[in-house]
């Protein structure tokens, strides 16, 4: 096997799919992505501004909020115009990185 070749997945030749190449979601497409942290001010301006990052389209006016059973946690739903999985990767890390959410789905 040359370095240009890719391991075989069934073991007769057929090369692997690459994981970065495929993709369930076609785009671009709206895509919805729930965000949960702690009911703070600021909150869910945060997780506007840091979707307005990647896409600069994103309307906040489509938020949608959902408040936990003891009232303490918020759930964000954002939904986004998704343009690539790399700019949903990107997305999620910066979402999962900030200090006031806790989930990130």
């Amino acid at each position: 096997m040359t370095s240009t070749e890719k391991p075989s997945s069934n073991g007769q030749g057929e090369p692997m799919p690459d994981p970065h190449k495929k993709s369930l979601i076609e785009y671009p497409s709206r895509f919805p992505i729930k965000v949960m942290g702690a009911k703070t001010d600021g909150f869910v301006q945060t997780v506007a501004d840091i979707a307005r990052q990647f896409d600069p389209t994103f309307d906040a006016s489509t938020i949608e909020l959902r408040d936990s059973r003891a009232g303490s946690y918020l759930g964000v739903t954002i939904t986004i115009t998704a343009t690539s999985r790399e700019q949903l990767d990107d997305l999620y890390r910066a979402l999962s990185s900030h200090p006031m959410v806790k989930v990130v789905l």
